[in-house]
């Protein structure tokens, strides 16, 4: 399939719903030296990755921005995450000049337990970030760490969304999992939550904690395509679920770190059975206008 081939079938999924684009929330852009070895991590099917994982998007920056846009992209993220402390505030900068060079690219931010995140989670709030990743499988943290405590207050009363990666998925870490999460909103329960990846494998404990709590959504992220399916499938007895919380549940594709095409990460949602094209056009498209366009 071309480049040309696969934008017209990913623009005829979207418009056949009478929608205007696609936001997606959940997509890297990193600096080139940290997305490289992302990369060559995958290539050796790291112990965190856990199974061949080809890179389908594996192409220059300026590209990778191209690509989205032909697609019809309205609106994206630079999910930065670090592994290690004294990191974070460095990828703050690089994303905070990406957003200001790539309009359609949502302002983003991460964190790390270290004595100077809320400092720099202050900063990143006051210059206008629309949404942060924290990555508890890669950074192997305590999303309850006593260095986060201040980080989550400012999150929490900013409003500013948080997505995510706390599930097991592709392979469990020690603090992934629905426990720590539900610690963390019994500490704060007004934080925006966007949990990556639906959650998995712990689906239905995450679609719980997503009924339980206001403010939490959940990204469709890699969830319900063949290649997670193999191993990691996602319930049927919870499928009657995700109409339930239609509003709730927003598109991320994982662009450009997944091994199939975008366009069958958005078909496999076509093809979710009882879904129909009401709830369609809410994950795709309105949930996340709604959460982050609000005044559009």
């Amino acid at each position: 399939m071309t480049d040309e081939d696969e934008a017209a079938s990913v623009r005829q999924l979207w418009s056949a719903l009478g929608l205007p684009g696609v936001i997606d929330v959940h997509t890297h852009f990193m600096p080139k030296s940290v997305m490289d070895k992302v990369w060559n991590y995958f290539d050796s099917s790291g112990p965190l990755v856990g199974r061949h994982w080809p890179i389908t998007y594996r192409a220059d920056e300026s590209r990778r921005v191209e690509m989205l846009r032909q697609f019809g992209v309205r609106g994206f993220t630079s999910l930065i995450y670090p592994h290690k402390p004294q990191m974070a505030a460095w990828l703050n900068q690089w994303a905070v000049e990406f957003a200001r060079s790539t309009p359609d690219c949502l302002a983003t931010a991460t964190f790390y337990p270290e004595p100077d995140a809320a400092d720099y989670v202050e900063t990143a709030i006051r210059d206008g970030v629309r949404v942060f990743k924290a990555h508890i499988q890669v950074g192997r943290y305590e999303p309850n760490d006593p260095l986060l405590d201040r980080v989550w207050g400012l999150v929490e009363d900013a409003g500013v969304p948080v997505v995510v990666h706390c599930g097991s998925g592709p392979v469990p870490g020690e603090y992934t999992g629905p426990e720590p999460i539900r610690r963390l909103l019994r500490r704060y329960p007004r934080l925006r939550l966007i949990v990556a990846h639906m959650g998995m494998p712990e689906y239905a404990e995450f679609l719980d904690i997503c009924e339980s709590a206001a403010d939490v959504r959940l990204d469709t992220t890699m969830a319900f395509t063949p290649f997670v399916e193999e191993q990691m499938p996602f319930p049927v007895s919870q499928l009657p679920r995700l109409r339930h919380l239609q509003d709730r549940i927003l598109f991320g594709s994982d662009f450009p770190n997944i091994p199939y095409r975008y366009s069958d990460a958005m078909r496999s949602l076509t093809e979710l059975p009882g879904v129909d094209d009401d709830w369609l056009r809410a994950v795709f498209y309105q949930n996340a206008a709604t959460v982050f366009y609000p005044l559009e």
